[in-house]
């Protein structure tokens, strides 16, 4: 299989990305592991740069998901992906689908030292507009989302 670069990869069919409605898409697949995580942000990064649309929170927000997704949301020999989307006045929707739909994140006690406290979701709901959980997109997957609004954060 030919790897897709950013500019190919538009709602995972790989067609160069393009503007419709005035919104972007962007989407893919990464392996559940440290890497992984570290590439999503890489990745966000340099796809917002694509677009025009430079923010540090949602850098910090992607890669916060994408760790929780590789610590907590890994199964063996499943992927992670991560979509981003961009609509007409500016509001980035970046979300962190995982395979561990049995396990929703929640924000936890900060003074909680357990290996699952939430205390990384402080940080997602401090520098995003609003966040949650859905179920799927398929059976046992959840997805974790995120919003940040264009006068949030614009570097």
């Amino acid at each position: 299989m030919q790897a897709a670069t950013l500019s190919d990869v538009d709602n995972g069919t790989h067609a160069p990305a393009q503007r419709l409605l005035a919104a972007w898409h962007f989407t893919i697949l990464l392996s559940s592991t440290r890497r992984g995580a570290r590439l999503a942000r890489l990745l966000t990064e340099r796809q917002l740069v694509e677009w025009d649309a430079e923010s540090e929170p949602a850098l910090h927000v992607v890669a916060e998901l994408a760790a929780n997704a590789v610590l907590h949301g890994r199964v063996p020999g499943r992927d992670f992906r991560l979509t981003l989307r961009l609509d007409e006045v500016g509001v980035l929707r970046m979300e962190v689908t995982d395979a561990r739909g049995d396990r929703h994140p929640r924000i936890g006690d900060p003074a909680d030292d357990g290996e699952e406290s939430g205390r990384g979701l402080l940080l997602v709901a401090a520098y995003a507009d609003g966040w949650g959980v859905v179920d799927g997109p398929g059976p046992g997957c959840k997805t974790v989302w995120a919003e940040t609004t264009p006068d949030r954060g614009r570097t």
